[in-house]
């Protein structure tokens, strides 16, 4: 399993949100919406500092993590972090 986080999701994350390099940025398994591998769950992300990173990928200095207690949302799969400009959002894509 592994986080890829695309040119213009990572772009998106330091122009929209302030995100810097030696920042951190966890994602997180979210109780609601909707998702392609997780029934009633979605993925969520917001600024925190590590504590037990499960996975994690480093981009432009930013680190984004997932903590291993919540490894089990990607269901082994590898996860995809991009920005779709038509919907203005980030979306996550699973392989």
């Amino acid at each position: 399993m592994k986080i890829t986080v695309t040119q213009s999701a990572l772009a998106w994350f330091e122009e929209e949100c302030g995100f810097q390099s030696g920042d951190y940025v966890r994602f997180f398994a979210r109780y609601g919406g909707s998702s392609t591998i997780q029934d009633s769950f979605s993925m969520g992300f917001t600024k925190e500092e590590p504590d037990n990173i499960g996975l994690s990928t480093v981009a432009n200095g930013i680190t984004f993590y997932i903590v291993e207690d919540e490894i089990w949302y990607l269901d082994g799969k590898d996860m995809l972090v991009d920005y779709r400009k038509d919907r203005d959002e980030i979306v996550y894509l699973y392989a």
